[in-house]
């Protein structure tokens, strides 16, 4: 947990006792008053030098000094409440110990001595620092940074700067859609991160190497979802199957809360290095951990720590920390994050449809790409192609709630979009009999097709039928639309597992869940 902000709040608190309780000439104050504030005084210092080793405490990754400043701080808060009952109790000294409390903390944030330098904390706008590089940020300076701020002192060696180089040449692209998908997902991704004190720029530069901020992302090692968990690491923090087909690594909320989970447990195992815990994230905390105690606890661009992970570790780092950077800091670089207006709203389906259909019918309604993108990031569970159920209620944003009862409820464009989605290829193949050619009366020649026969009627059509076999090239998505299957049910019957669905070529599949 961040203690900056609690800090922040006694702060503000005491200021507000200030403005309630003047103080009043000592000679006034009566021996019993006298003596009571003394105490409350003598309290304050025992509470001040508590709070003081309680930050040592987290300096040296000890866990209990988190619950120990806590602690110290919910002290002061009731000093300062019996202060405002007393009459006569000033509050000046009370304040100045906070503001002491205030440049310890930041102080003990940056890793530097008391009265060594400014602790101040760079905002949006500040200058990029020039001429020699910074050194590296502290864990305890990234876990006390409020929201969309890095202290001072960032990291920002040649391997940060290539991968910011690399953000703003061939992948800026990735990094501003990165930026996009991340805004329809913040209010379910941000808060879990808040919580626990972790920098929100941190959880973008994750999302931005991991997956682009598109939730159905899968690598070749079976990392899913937008902050890419394994399956037994996921399993661990609580992700995998539902038990409705469901796996909850894709889910953007869920991830993000285990996430913030798995960096509080690197935080207490790793201490103050931030670059160890993202090796730990891409490589796993297996080789983190043991290169930490091997090394004792040196920083990751030690050459000796640096070589013990693998050039895809190597690369991971810095990039991360470069996207994170970017996120604060855009304007400096010439950088412009396209606004979305991602007000979120529900809109309950009046009729079945799929994301594709509702993606058409929708329009681009003032965005670039559209919303298919947005639809399936809000809503993992569904599959693009699936029928959902008219009364379903699906995440969206207040726009698309608008567009949706304009566009896809009734009229030209809610059956057009329904038409392209029906519209299956297979029929476009017109099947004919044998041609033979024939003489009419008049003498000409023509080629015709043979009569059809009572077999070829539609009245003795065959029934629709119960199997089909895989052919090559064929894929669970195609066959559910030939044979108006719903996608889900489909897959249910045959053991097929989300969200690939993967078919093999002679496989015969059950054609449930069919028209």
């Amino acid at each position: 947990m961040s203690l900056f902000p609690r800090a922040v709040r006694c702060l503000l608190f005491a200021v507000v006792i200030l403005g309630c309780s003047l103080a009043s000439p000592a000679h006034a104050q009566s021996r019993r008053a006298q003596a009571a504030i003394e105490a409350l005084n003598q309290r304050m210092v025992l509470a001040e030098t508590r709070y003081r080793e309680a930050l040592v405490k987290i300096g040296n990754a000890d866990p209990s000094g988190v619950d120990e400043s806590n602690a110290a701080l919910e002290d002061m808060e009731d000093v300062l409440v019996e202060c405002g009952r007393i009459r006569g109790c000033g509050t000046g000294d009370l304040l100045a110990s906070f503001k002491r409390l205030l440049k310890a903390q930041a102080d003990a944030a940056a890793g530097i001595a008391e009265d060594d330098g400014d602790d101040t904390l760079v905002d949006e706008g500040a200058s990029l620092p020039t001429g020699e590089v910074p050194q590296s940020a502290t864990a305890a300076s990234l876990l006390a940074a409020e929201d969309r701020r890095f202290l001072e002192l960032v990291q920002m060696n040649p391997a940060v700067q290539a991968g910011i180089r690399r953000w703003l040449t061939d992948m800026r692209v990735s990094l501003i859609t990165s930026h996009e998908n991340y805004q329809y997902m913040q209010r379910m991704m941000s808060p879990a991160f808040k919580r626990r004190g972790l920098p929100e720029a941190l959880l973008f530069g994750i999302l931005a190497k991991e997956s682009n901020g598109r939730v159905h992302s899968r690598s070749r090692a079976g990392a899913a979802g937008p902050l890419q968990f394994m399956p037994a690491t996921g399993q661990r923090l609580g992700l995998g199957p539902d038990g409705r087909g469901f796996d909850t690594r894709y889910d953007p909320r869920a991830s993000a809360d285990a996430a913030a989970v798995y960096l509080g447990e690197r935080y207490a195992e790793l201490g103050n290095n931030i670059e160890l815990w993202l090796a730990a994230y891409n490589g796993g905390e297996g080789r983190a951990r043991r290169v930490h105690r091997e090394f004792g606890g040196r920083s990751f661009w030690d050459p000796d720590v640096y070589n013990e992970f693998p050039p895809e570790t190597r690369d991971y780092v810095p990039m991360v920390i470069a996207a994170a950077w970017l996120y604060l800091h855009p304007k400096e670089y010439g950088l412009s994050f396209p606004r979305v207006d991602a007000r979120p709203a529900a809109i309950e389906l009046q009729r079945p449809a799929s994301i594709y259909e509702l993606t058409i019918c929708l329009g681009n309604g003032g965005t670039r790409d559209g919303y298919m993108r947005v639809l399936r990031n809000l809503n993992p569970q569904y599959e693009a192609e699936s029928w959902i159920p008219a009364g379903t209620r699906l995440n969206a944003t207040v726009r698309m709630a608008s567009l949706y009862e304009r566009w896809c409820t009734r009229g030209a464009r809610a059956e057009l979009a329904r038409e392209l989605v029906n519209s299956d290829p297979d029929t476009a193949i017109v099947r004919v009999g044998n041609v033979e050619t024939v003489t009419l009366p008049d003498g000409r020649v023509v080629r015709q097709p043979d009569t059809p026969t009572a077999a070829a009627s539609p009245a003795a059509v065959p029934a629709q039928p119960q199997t089909h076999r895989v052919a090559r090239g064929d894929t669970l998505v195609a066959i559910a639309q030939r044979y108006q299957c719903d996608t889900k049910v489909l897959a249910a019957a045959n053991g097929l597992r989300a969200p690939r669905y993967l078919v093999r070529q002679g496989q015969r599949l059950k054609l449930e869940g069919c028209r």
